[in-house]
């Protein structure tokens, strides 16, 4: 875009460091030319001057010149050192590395482009100074500026970072509780049904104890009948009762064998054990129809 290769925002800043150094060279010279103008009015009164008077007063002149040069040389050379401090505390800010070359800086083609750059550019000096006073400046790369900008991004980024990192456990523990609740759902449904499947074969037998009670029921109820149907009837529900008595005890150990870690067993063995008392008060009801021995 320009002369020195820079864009917009770069060459108004070597544009400001040149007006600068513009400043400081003008009030050097000027320091100087008062120097020759103190000589003058302080040592040429007289007029005529020996050849020892005039090497005096041209050393005195060369010792204050030579003081205001190295002094301004000596300025210069701190200034650019001020400058370079400014570009490579920015440039640590973004973590680069800059790098010089100071053989560039004795390049005589490039001084010559420097120069007619500075010589074009100051043409009309107080054109440029008021257009650049009307121009809006950036704010420097400093704590406050871009540098802050991106330490509070990447504060907030590793703040997200770790909220997601905590979303993650968590759902992790959650989805583990899950599982486990889970495999413990599916243990108990198969229990449950592994008890139903009992509670269906207690229920076959409890339906039979029931019908063989009716059974009883209705043959005492039977007066009409002979004393040897009564006796026929009597050996009927001895087998029967035979038969039921070892069909609850084998029904007993299986379900002791299978009910006895649950609470269904303790219940089932219960109702058989009232179960049994039944039928012996039934079997003496019976014992007063037999005939005696």
């Amino acid at each position: 875009m320009a002369e020195l290769g820079f864009n917009e925002h770069h060459q108004n800043e070597v544009i400001n460091y040149m007006r600068f150094a513009r400043s400081k060279r003008a009030l050097r010279l000027k320091t100087i030319d008062s120097c020759f103008q103190d000589l003058k009015d302080s040592r040429l009164v007289e007029e005529t001057y020996t050849a020892d008077e005039v090497a005096e007063m041209l050393e005195g002149l060369r010792a204050v010149v030579r003081a205001e040069v190295e002094t301004e040389l000596i300025n210069a050379a701190h200034t650019n050192v001020l400058l370079l401090r400014q570009l490579f505390s920015q440039a640590e800010k973004f973590y680069l590395r800059l790098q010089t070359d100071t053989s560039e800086l004795e390049n005589r083609e490039l001084l010559e482009q420097v120069a007619e750059f500075e010589k074009a550019e100051f043409k009309t000096t107080n054109k440029k100074t008021n257009q650049e006073t009307n121009k809006p400046k950036l704010a420097p790369l400093n704590e406050g500026g871009v540098s802050e900008l991106l330490q509070k991004e990447i504060s907030r980024l590793q703040e997200e970072n770790d909220r997601l990192k905590a979303r993650l456990r968590t759902i992790e523990s959650q989805a583990t509780s899950a599982l486990d609740e889970k495999s413990k759902m599916e243990q108990a449904l198969k229990d449950l049904q592994k008890v139903q499947g009992d509670q269906q074969e207690i229920s076959g037998l409890e339906d039979t104890v029931a019908a063989l009670r009716a059974d009883f029921q209705h043959a005492l109820s039977a007066s009409s009948a002979t004393q040897k149907d009564l006796q026929e009837n009597l050996v009927t529900a001895k087998h029967d009762l035979l038969r039921v008595q070892e069909q609850l005890s084998q029904a007993e150990k299986e379900l002791e064998k299978k009910f006895q870690q649950t609470a269904a067993y303790r219940n089932m063995k219960e109702i058989l054990t009232k179960k049994n008392e039944q039928i012996k008060e039934i079997r003496k009801r019976l014992r007063k129809y037999e005939p005696d021995e």
